[in-house]
């Protein structure tokens, strides 16, 4: 009962023991509420009640009992990391029980041999109680023994194995009322899902299994463990990190497993790693090293010190001692059978490598190299990087652009099983080596176009095809409903000076079930599969230039295409254009205030250092005609019209030459309809919709209440052109709930990737509605990148605060020169030149950029 309804279980051993019951009797009481403080409680209260039913059962003269306490209590000691004494607990154990009870005793030591890392050890005591188990018909043993050696399977990487054993003992549970073994079958379901590569899936099936178990009001700690994995192969470190740092506080508070306690830090050491902070790692690994050891956990050991041996190379160390240490890990590893142990390889051939000691490198590259034909894709990508790096110190440029591509291929096909977009766009971190590595042997042995083609290869491939729409979901739909209403809720408690911390918990609770419920989808869009054609983009391009900036090792190189060919110009340090960019943004956010007139002629100076750092010698062969501008993710928040050669120009920017060029080859929808949307609380309550209106005759105007989410979002769907006058929001921390502010709350980028097909054109003409977050290699997400993949071919956005007084003019001069038959680029370069001349409206100007190709 204790693993059907536990809280129901506990309350009835209680009732037991007041009682004054015989000693048998007391014996199993004591060992329920010993299993529940185990599991879900206190261990130190655990191992009491646990030694009190030894004791019990003994007094009892019941060997079975006996036995069967003893397996328990083992569990409880290597749990509290007192192995010795759980081992001893085992031994005893299995001479004192016979038969069926026997084997639950073996199927406990079983569990324990997994915990400890020796997996043969349980594959053979777990053999040996399912036939003992199935030959009783002992349903609910025979499917935890099952699911314990699907487990193990799983740990060897035996996906298949796992899975056949899985579906076994999920059969067998839906004949029980066992609720947490069911709670436990489902996430064991997830965990196959990840280990088959489907980590949507596994998302979904870890959130059921939470469901389940909260339900049962249990702490699920191996659940953290485990969704921690998926949640850094999913790109979501920090997320990962979170959580396993949230699961290690409530076990230290509750003074939970020790056992456990290893395995967070482990897991919180790996999401550290990969989330960029080396020296939190360390220090996670180095405590989970010396908790493991003390268990006498040796095969979580030797991973946790591949943690720490990973972390420091990331912070830049690189000796011998290092090479030496990596190569004993991949050693033991190996021995062990552990999935992990090409990495330790692939550490030990890099760092070898950074020495120059070519014989080591290619010992251990080559171990290494072994594992891209096998394996879930990142174990694939593992082996490619090693490839990779035999053929560079080969000196063979042929072999290194061959294994990154294989290896981009192996994670392309991975990214795509992924529905939502950000998800998509943070896996591609994992191929960032691998696009580097291309991008370096192109420079080093071929022309500027193969440089080009490499910087396409893995650059804003979330906009390579439409985004999975999400499904029809009533949850989600809820979801979204009851964000939108929380949110203006806050909003309007901000407004009237009121506190809102509750309701922002709340809305943070919305956004991440929201968040929960994208993950989910499984891609169902490849692609179009078409790699980028340099030559066809040289052809679209006839008069126009484009300048694709590529950064390697710090470094702005700049590639520019046209007049049928491409050039390579050396730029500046990235890290110096990044820090100017930042200096204008702020000059821009004080421009938009009246009174700040002495800062333009500094703003101005800024621009004309970015152009000599982004630019370089290409300013001189621009040409006369439009420039399309294809910046890295750093440097998105560039106002490129400030720069001088830029200035005058039909200038348009795209996240990718290859996103550019669908842009261009987007066909606008039939019918031609216009859609005018006005947002609340605007200083000028976006005065430019009813002359804009007037313009168009025929167009939708939305405002007041009018312009609600559901309305406004029917109307795009499918528009010519659409003109949103409302607050932007930027949301740093979570790019998809940036937002436009409509009547009843937040219209989010969540709610643009429902529609079928967003607007040809769109112009959002508030502030901060073009700012976007960097993540993953080289993807931006925000509403713009929300827009271009589906069906929109150009947008014109503000990246920097923005005057609202000053954007009316700027706009109306926009739809003018629209109306004659402009493009979005053509008609924002006249609407700069016809606004008035001061510093407030020419820095407004060079705020709004046009993105895409309409």
């Amino acid at each position: 009962m204790v693993f059907a309804a536990p809280g129901d279980a506990l309350a009835r051993a209680e009732r037991v023991l007041e009682t004054d019951p015989p000693p048998l009797h007391a014996s199993v009481a004591h060992q329920v509420i010993g299993i529940w403080q185990r599991d879900f409680g206190d261990m130190r209260i655990a191992l009491g009640h646990l030694r009190r039913a030894r004791d019990l059962a003994a007094h009892a003269e019941s060997a079975e009992r006996e036995a069967d306490v003893l397996a328990t209590l083992g569990v409880a000691l290597v749990h509290a990391g007192r192995t010795r004494q759980g081992l001893t607990a085992f031994e005893r154990g299995v001479a004192r029980g016979t038969g069926h009870t026997r084997a639950r005793v073996l199927y406990r030591r079983a569990y324990v041999w997994w915990v400890l890392g020796h997996h043969r050890e349980a594959l053979e005591d777990v053999r040996r109680a399912i036939a003992v188990l199935r030959q009783a018909d002992d349903v609910i043993w025979t499917a935890r023994a099952l699911t314990l050696r699907a487990t193990v399977h799983l740990a060897l990487g035996a996906v298949e194995r796992a899975d056949a054993d899985f579906a076994a003992a999920e059969r067998l549970w839906e004949t029980t009322g066992q609720e947490h073994d069911k709670a436990d079958a489902v996430e064991s379901r997830g965990l196959a899902a990840f280990r088959s590569g489907d980590i949507p899936a596994a998302l979904r099936l870890f959130d059921e299994a939470e469901e389940r178990y909260a339900k049962l009001g249990t702490p699920t700690f191996m659940l953290s463990i485990r969704r921690c994995e998926v949640l850094m192969a999913a790109g979501l470190a920090p997320e990962a990190l979170a959580e396993a740092d949230a699961a290690i506080a409530v076990l230290d508070r509750i003074g939970g497993q020790s056992t456990r306690k290893a395995e967070l830090l482990l897991a919180a050491a790996r999401a550290a790693r990969s989330a960029g902070d080396p020296h939190t790692a360390i220090a996670r690994a180095a405590l989970a090293v010396r908790l493991f050891a003390g268990q006498r956990r040796t095969w979580w050991e030797t991973h946790a010190r591949l943690v720490v041996l990973e972390a420091r190379v990331a912070t830049g160390r690189s000796s011998g001692r290092l090479v030496a240490d990596a190569a004993a890990v991949a050693d033991r590893l190996s021995a062990f059978g552990s999935p992990a142990a090409p990495e330790a390889s692939l550490l030990a051939g890099r760092i070898a490598l950074d020495l120059g000691w070519t014989a080591d490198a290619e010992r251990h590259l080559t171990v290494a190299a072994r594992s891209r034909s096998v394996g879930p894709p990142l174990a694939r990508m593992t082996g490619w990087a090693a490839q990779a790096l035999r053929a560079r110190a080969a000196g063979s440029t042929r072999g290194v652009l061959e294994a990154c591509r294989r290896g981009l291929d192996v994670l392309d096909d991975h990214r795509t099983t992924l529905g939502a977009s950000e998800l998509r766009a943070r896996a591609t971190a994992q191929g960032a080596e691998l696009a580097a590595l291309a991008q370096q042997a192109s420079l080093a042995g071929g022309g500027p176009r193969r440089l080009l083609e490499w910087s396409e290869r893995w650059r804003a491939t979330v906009l390579s095809a439409p985004p999975t729409r999400p499904p029809a979901d009533p949850v989600l739909l809820s979801a979204l409903t009851a964000f939108r209403e929380i949110a203006a809720r806050a909003e309007e408690a901000r407004t009237e000076g009121r506190p809102v911390p509750a309701l922002e918990r709340e809305q943070r609770r919305r956004e991440r079930e929201i968040r929960s419920r994208t993950h989910h989808m499984r891609g169902d869009s490849p692609g179009d599969g078409r790699r980028f054609d340099a030559a066809r983009l040289l052809e679209r391009l006839g008069e126009g230039r484009l300048v694709e900036l590529a950064v390697l090792d710090g470094r702005v190189h700049v590639l520019l295409c046209g007049q049928g060919r491409v050039r390579r110009f050396e730029g500046g340090s990235l890290a110096e254009a990044v820090a100017e960019a930042e200096h204008v943004q702020a000059g821009l956010r004080r421009l938009a205030h009246p009174g700040a007139e002495a800062r333009l002629p500094l703003v101005e100076a800024a621009g004309r250092r970015l152009e000599e750092l982004l630019l370089g010698g290409a300013v001189a062969h621009l040409g006369e005609g439009p420039v399309v501008v294809v910046p890295p993710g750093a440097l998105h928040r560039v106002p490129w019209a400030l720069l001088p050669s830029l200035r005058d120009r039909v200038l348009s920017v795209s996240p990718s030459a290859g996103s550019w060029l669908r842009a261009r080859e987007t066909e606008p929808p039939p019918g031609g309809r216009h859609v005018l949307v006005r947002g609340p609380g605007l200083a000028t309550g976006g005065a430019e919709v009813p002359e804009v209106a007037d313009r168009y005759g025929a167009a939708t105007v939305l405002s007041h209440d009018d312009a609600r989410v559901p309305r406004v979002l029917r109307e795009l769907d499918g528009a010519a052109l659409a003109h949103i006058a409302a607050h932007g929001t930027f949301r740093a921390d979570s790019p998809l709930f940036s937002s436009l502010r409509m009547a009843d709350g937040p219209l989010i980028v969540h709610d643009f990737e429902r529609l079928d097909r967003s607007p040809y054109r769109i112009i959002l003409s508030s502030c901060d509605t073009a700012r976007l977050a960097s993540v993953g290699a080289d993807e931006l997400l925000g509403l713009v990148t929300a827009l271009l993949p589906l069906g929109t071919a150009g947008v014109v956005a503000a990246s920097a605060p923005v005057n609202d007084a000053a954007v009316v003019p700027l706009m109306l001069a926009l739809h003018k020169g629209l109306d004659t038959g402009l493009s979005l680029a053509e008609a924002l370069r006249d609407a700069r030149a016809a606004v008035p001349d001061d510093a407030v409206h020419q820095a407004t100007g060079w705020a709004f950029t046009a993105f895409g190709a309409a």
